[in-house]
């Protein structure tokens, strides 16, 4: 009864929509993403939730933090044909629509942390399985507090506004705004979008240091591509980075 009380307060206040039409809610899981991978077969659209993971994931094989019922640890499940070349540009559509449902100045850093601030206040994990893709969204909401290695990194909407929130209004704000940004982006590519990510991209304008397949590149962060991938101004000329892990100065500890 509880997680059927849930996927009605949730959907209550969802546009009609596809993404959250179908909803798969757990007290407790290994990793909502796992979870979506194990019911691929499921509908285009729906949905997994989780008030608790075990084993929560981040970007590069790291671990989010998932304190129970004080996160929004969410997976959209995406089966739509979407090229290869264009999966990794869903983390910025997602991105896009976390700044827009959540306010207070939230910004990204390039390509799947939305920060408050020098702070983290939501990861972006986008994997495909198969012919679907899974767009893993992880919220800090209500955290009060975080262990001593992530308190200069990380923070919550708590934290900031000293108030608790509804994290099932905001569920449902993340996907209505996810959904519209999709669509946007089904229809066009990224170049839909490509204007608002820029204006939200803290990354820009910073001194950065890349790693992409072993290789260390430094520079000026200058721009984004319109496929999404972050322009470096280097001593040799100015490279493109499509994925890979990216230091920021003045964010994280990055001096």
């Amino acid at each position: 009864m509880i997680g059927m009380f849930k996927e009605k307060r949730i959907k209550k206040s969802l546009s009609d929509t596809v993404f959250g039409r179908n909803i798969v809610y757990m007290h407790v899981c290994d990793s909502t993403n796992e979870l979506a991978k194990r019911e691929v077969e499921m509908p285009h659209g729906t949905v997994f939730i989780a008030d608790e993971q075990t084993n929560g994931k981040g970007r590069l094989g790291r671990t989010w933090e998932s304190q129970k019922k004080s996160g929004i640890y969410m997976s959209v499940l995406i089966k739509d044909d979407i090229p290869l070349r264009d999966i990794s540009q869903l983390t910025l559509v997602a991105g896009v629509a976390v700044c827009r449902a959540l306010g207070y100045d939230t910004k990204i850093k390039w390509p799947n942390d939305v920060v408050i601030g020098t702070r983290k206040v939501c990861g972006i994990l986008t994997e495909r399985t198969g012919d679907a893709v899974i767009c893993g969204i992880g919220i800090n909401v209500n955290t009060k507090e975080f262990p001593p290695h992530l308190s200069d990194i990380a923070t919550s909407l708590f934290i900031e506004s000293g108030e608790k929130h509804d994290r099932d209004y905001i569920c449902a704000l993340v996907l209505n705004e996810f959904e519209i940004l999709y669509n946007q982006f089904k229809d066009g590519g990224f170049a839909e979008i490509y204007g608002q990510y820029f204006d939200l991209c803290v990354t820009l304008g910073h001194d950065v240091v890349a790693f992409r397949d072993g290789e260390e590149i430094t520079g000026f962060a200058c721009g984004i591509s319109l496929e999404g991938g972050l322009i470096i101004d280097t001593e040799d000329g100015e490279v493109t980075v499509s994925s890979g892990e990216v230091s920021v100065r003045g964010m994280y500890g990055y001096i």
